[in-house]
């Protein structure tokens, strides 16, 4: 394999320094671990990775990535980005998973310094570099602008995947000089296979796919990706989107759109509204009822309402939301199930509330 010298923190490892660093490396947190020892993988003569999927619409599983194809992702995010080597690049993801695992890749193909620091909600809190590229969830972006916004300055182009960017972070992008960018894909695609520009003057409200992936519709108006480089064979989605050419709107999950009284509602679009009155974290899911087979709930992850509070926000939310939209039922939890990357796990949560 001809990637096989990477450059950590400014200090440039060839294959044999990197087997000795990270195997005589003791007493490391485990973040460090996991990423050390995605490093002797991709050393490893197996042409092949095994990986884990973070579980956010399905059970976690593990599956088998060829390191050829890893290679083809890192270089269409390469060319999209425009790397070169030398650049800074800063992992604050853990490589338990897809997205920290091909940071590093990214950093093997295009030569970069990869910078590693703990997966931490403020990665940036103690930084005193300038990056090029860093890639984030949405939590750790939210948690920067919180605690220490004008570092945010110091990275020239982010990624923001593993989630939605809603609108509150959204909007607070907006100001920023640094290039910001949400990011579509999955494991099975090797991470990123479109991009939204999310500020900027060429901001845009749709996902452009990259170079050599071609999309389509299925029969239930899912998006279906081929991508020859990167994934074995079409991926078919569970996501609705607006497809216009090679570029897509996301309108959410098939197995969450609710049919209530004959008529489709999805429920990541009435949480976009929502999202304007509502401070916590929340989603809308669905119960069964006689009349309208599927009535529309709200769940909240907050205990401490009354019912005063309540009746006020009902009425609030019939300012944003249309007669078909509106909840019939709100509930309140403590905290929801999750994924192990912080994914909300609806029907986990609906369970914990017995109401599944």
């Amino acid at each position: 394999m001809a990637y096989t010298t990477l450059t950590i923190n400014g200090q440039t490892y060839d294959k044999s320094a990197l087997i000795e660093l990270t195997e005589t490396s003791t007493a490391l947190p485990a973040w460090k671990k996991s990423c050390y020892q995605f490093i002797q993988d991709w050393l490893a003569e197996e042409e092949s990775i095994e990986v884990q999927t973070s579980g956010s619409t399905g059970t976690p599983k593990r599956i088998r990535l060829e390191k050829a194809r890893m290679i083809n992702s890192a270089n269409m995010t390469g060319r999209y980005f425009n790397f070169s080597a030398g650049q800074k690049a800063l992992l604050c993801l853990p490589c338990d998973y897809i997205a920290g695992k091909m940071m590093v890749v990214r950093a093997f193909v295009w030569g970069l310094d990869l910078h590693l620091v703990a997966p931490a909600g403020n990665p940036m809190s103690s930084n005193t570099e300038q990056f090029k590229f860093v890639a984030m969830v949405p939590m750790q972006v939210t948690k920067v602008l919180e605690e220490s916004p004008k570092q945010l300055d110091q990275i020239k182009q982010l990624i923001i995947g593993g989630g939605k960017v809603g609108q509150t972070l959204y909007k607070a992008l907006q100001p920023l000089t640094t290039q910001c960018f949400a990011t579509y894909g999955m494991t099975e695609t090797i991470t990123h296979i479109a991009i939204q520009k999310l500020n900027g003057t060429a901001k845009s409200d749709y996902f452009e796919a990259l170079p050599a992936i071609q999309l389509s519709l299925d029969q239930r108006n899912c998006l279906v990706i081929d991508a020859p480089n990167v994934a074995v064979e079409r991926v078919v989605t569970n996501d609705i989107v607006q497809l216009e050419k090679n570029k897509f709107i996301w309108l959410g999950r098939f197995d969450n759109v609710i049919n209530s009284g004959g008529v489709k509602v999805f429920p990541e679009q009435i949480e976009k509204k929502l999202e304007k009155i509502v401070k916590v974290r929340f989603f809308i899911s669905y119960l069964l009822d006689e009349k309208l087979g599927q009535k529309v709930i709200l769940i909240l992850e907050d205990n401490s309402w009354n019912e005063s509070q309540v009746t006020d926000f009902q009425l609030k939310m019939k300012d944003v939301l249309s007669k078909y939209e509106l909840p019939k039922s709100i509930y309140f939890v403590n905290y929801f199930a999750e994924t192990p990357t912080g994914k909300i796990q609806r029907n986990r949560t609906k369970a914990l509330l017995k109401l599944s």
